[in-house]
């Protein structure tokens, strides 16, 4: 498959741009995307799709020459994630009652710690396919390990260790399939984000 990369003219931005020659993200698609995201926090009556912490963790960006630096972006998409799911707390809370944010939360750790009490080596999919993209097991089984001492003796662990976790790559079914640790992992930065409070400003 071959990626088309766009040029970025050299206007005005919002972020850093990463230099000519470089690689970015594409600039119009953060700019679009920032500027729903704030209108829809401000006013959750703005018309169009409703935006969610999900649709905020999940968001990509085409690469671009001289785009935007994607580490700057990065961690202004994390913090832009973090004040939706506080303002998704709010919402279900004022509506629900603090009980049904509470079962909520205690429902997700529970999946999660199903998982993460499996033995090492066996706590996800091995891909099928011989040529598939796949984690390595150790690196992954650490993370995990991190995360159910988090979870069960409240250790400390920052979310952004779990949104910037990088595993060793292998080849199929000799690691851990990519897209079932990665959906778990989403899980995870979702609780994660909703129980620890937003670090100050």
């Amino acid at each position: 498959m071959t990626v088309t990369v766009e040029e970025t003219p050299r206007t005005n931005s919002k972020f850093k741009l990463v230099g000519p020659k470089e690689v970015g993200y594409n600039v119009k698609q953060v700019d679009v995307f920032l500027e729903r995201a704030r209108a829809y926090f401000l006013n959750t009556d703005t018309p169009g799709t409703a935006i969610t912490s999900l649709d905020v963790r999940t968001a990509s960006f085409a690469p671009a020459r001289g785009g935007y630096s994607a580490q700057a972006v990065d961690a202004a998409m994390d913090r832009i994630e973090d004040e939706f799911v506080l303002r998704e707390k709010e919402l279900l809370i004022a509506a629900e009652g603090e009980k049904a944010w509470m079962m909520k939360i205690g429902k997700t750790a529970s999946v999660l710690r199903a998982r993460l009490h499996r033995p090492d080596g066996q706590r996800f999919r091995r891909p099928s396919r011989k040529s598939s993209q796949s984690y390595n097991i150790d690196d992954v089984d650490v993370l995990c390990r991190e995360l159910l001492v988090y979870i069960e003796d409240n250790g400390e662990l920052s979310v952004d260790v779990v949104r910037r976790a990088v595993f060793a790559p292998e080849k199929g079914n000799s690691g851990y399939e990519e897209s079932q640790v990665d959906a778990f992992l989403d899980r995870v930065v979702e609780l994660m984000a909703a129980i620890d409070p937003l670090p100050p400003r």
